[in-house]
């Protein structure tokens, strides 16, 4: 029986990435069909069919997902939009089962309702990591500075600004000096972060929602988007078990969030060689391709193939 895997956000890098990859196993030869949906129809790599949604923060979100699961009636689904994940999870009992009416319901990937919640806002992310003891750097909510000298002081040096709730580097601001960042825009809807200014590293970590166990894979990222912050532009993967403190703490802090699936996650040093966890997310990111056992363990621990 051919399995049907719906892929969300398929015209984004994260859904992209996955359709490129699921392309070329289909090619040598695994039995699946992949569907995808965003925000319109169109042709990706990978997908014989595309059909659209609304916006996840469209109070038709839900009712055009499950009109679209209901459709493609698939074994899997695997959301990548990264502000979709909390409502995918809240929903996952109502998507898989009208997915498959009358048989076994479809499969969400999901790491958990409180989980993608947490991992959906970073100063939530934050907050958690800092309680378990999980090394990140100094944050708090863009209202508990009147300016951008205070959040610079406070810091005790550059400090990065970026939006709780996003999707990829968008809207991220370096901030070394005062004037490098108009403090009237900023709000309760951005977290405030010390700049840790070592490498910065790409983590793609897999964590079985039967077993626990944990696989962490480090990509270096070595160019930038933003010139020192951002997404990565250009990434290298490192041998397996070259930075052990990285991989230690990609797995702590996994569990921490009791995360399972696929996890993007950001770690970078300080000047010093510490590693700080940035950010996580709950789902494959644009640099899959660079790990393809994330794919693997997926279509294991889900699906069976």
């Amino acid at each position: 029986m051919t399995a049907t895997i719906l892929v969300t956000g398929v015209g984004g890098p994260a859904g992209r990435a996955l359709g490129h990859q699921l392309a070329g196993r289909m090619a040598d030869g695994l039995d699946v069909r992949a569907v995808g949906v965003d925000l319109a129809a169109q042709d990706v790599e990978g997908f014989s069919e595309v059909a659209a949604v609304a916006p996840a923060a469209d109070p038709s979100y839900a009712p055009t997902m499950r009109d679209a699961v209901a459709y493609f009636a698939p074994h899997l689904i695997i959301p990548t939009v990264q502000d979709e994940l909390s409502q995918v999870a809240a929903l996952a009992e109502i998507l898989g089962s009208a997915a498959r009416p009358g048989e076994s319901p479809a499969q969400v990937v999901s790491a958990g309702s409180r989980s993608s919640l947490i991992a959906a806002d970073k100063l939530l992310t934050m907050w958690t990591l800092a309680a378990a003891g999980i090394p990140v750097p100094v944050h708090a909510a863009g209202s508990a500075f009147t300016d951008a000298a205070a959040a610079l002081d406070w810091a005790g040096g550059a400090v990065v600004v970026k939006p709780r709730v996003s999707r990829g580097g968008r809207g991220v601001v370096l901030v070394e000096e005062a004037t490098d960042i108009d403090w009237l825009g900023v709000s309760a809807s951005a977290i405030v972060q010390g700049f840790a200014g070592g490498t910065e590293y790409a983590l793609r970590t897999y964590r079985s929602p039967h077993t626990g166990e944990c696989r962490c894979i480090v990509l270096e990222k070595t160019v930038l988007k933003e010139g020192r912050v951002g997404n990565a532009a250009e990434a290298v993967r490192l041998p397996d078990g070259s930075l052990p403190d990285i991989e230690r703490l990609a797995i702590a802090t996994v569990e921490a969030l009791g995360i399972v699936g696929p996890v993007d996650m950001d770690v970078r040093r300080d000047d010093v060689g510490d590693p700080y966890v940035l950010e996580v997310n709950g789902r494959f990111g644009a640099l899959s391709t660079h790990a393809p056992e994330l794919l693997t363990n997926v279509l294991k621990d889900y699906v069976d193939l």
